[in-house]
């Protein structure tokens, strides 16, 4: 894909430090990109920024918790004081906790809602203000799942939030789109990470219940968010884009 016009781009990805969001930092960095990228881990923050030194731009960390507007208002300040400006925000953040909707504890609600939720909305709302004082636009991006569209046992909580998000990313446009600011989201699928290989099972499982035989890797998912925040994007906002090799289409869980 090409990534012409991200290069000297200012972007914050939230949630980065592995998976996912590390490979959307890469891919960004790799296309040019001057990238903050934030994790909730100090140590795997800056392991993660460290590791891109060799990059066409520029990557460093920025810890701290993607859930706290506090924090999130500070980042955006800190980024625009050291960079000049902030032209991508990406949501990556976020938190799954399974749990049986009969005794799902209050707790372990408000702090999936809170991320989830909260951290995009509030990273969306101070990028959107830093965007609109610098008249040039900018793009901003969302994660979601493909359990914000089918319905998965024991994650009633996480899939509201999914759903959520992919609502704000639609709803945003009336506000953001007379500023030049587009806003999508991406929902991936089954897709292979540190955290979900820690099931020694999950390629196969994954594999044969998704059309296209296989999970995604993080570069499928993060292909997909560099195009949605590059100039070739650049007619589409509110939209949400499934990553999943073909399982929402049949939905069989394994």
């Amino acid at each position: 894909m090409s990534t012409q016009g991200l290069e000297k781009k200012v972007a914050i990805v939230t949630g980065a430090g592995q998976g996912i969001g590390l490979e959307i930092c890469r891919q960004l960095c790799e296309a040019g990109a001057t990238v903050f990228l934030n994790d909730i881990e100090q140590s795997l923050a800056e392991e993660a920024a460290a590791s891109m030194q060799k990059a066409k731009g520029t990557c460093t960390a920025f810890p701290g918790d993607a859930a706290d507007v506090n924090f999130i208002q500070k980042m955006v300040q800190e980024v625009v004081k050291r960079s000049g400006s902030l032209d991508i925000a990406i949501a990556n953040a976020g938190i799954t906790l399974f749990g049986d909707f009969f005794t799902y504890r209050p707790e372990d609600f408000n702090k999936v809602v809170k991320l989830n939720i909260g951290g995009s909305f509030f990273l969306a709302q101070a990028a959107a203000n830093q965007m609109k004082k610098q008249k040039t636009g900018g793009s901003i991006l969302f994660m979601s799942s493909v359990t914000g569209h089918q319905a998965h046992q024991y994650l009633e909580a996480y899939g509201i939030t999914k759903a959520a998000v992919e609502m704000l990313a639609k709803t945003l446009v009336i506000e953001l789109s007379p500023l030049n600011i587009r806003v999508n989201a991406i929902a991936p699928g089954a897709t292979r990470t540190e955290r979900t290989l820690q099931d020694p099972d999950y390629e196969a499982k994954w594999a044969g219940v998704t059309p296209l035989r296989k999970p995604a890797s993080p570069l499928d998912i993060a292909n997909a968010a560099l195009f949605l925040v590059s100039p070739q994007a650049g007619h589409i906002s509110g939209q949400t884009l499934v990553v999943d090799g073909g399982w929402s289409s049949t939905s069989p869980t394994p």
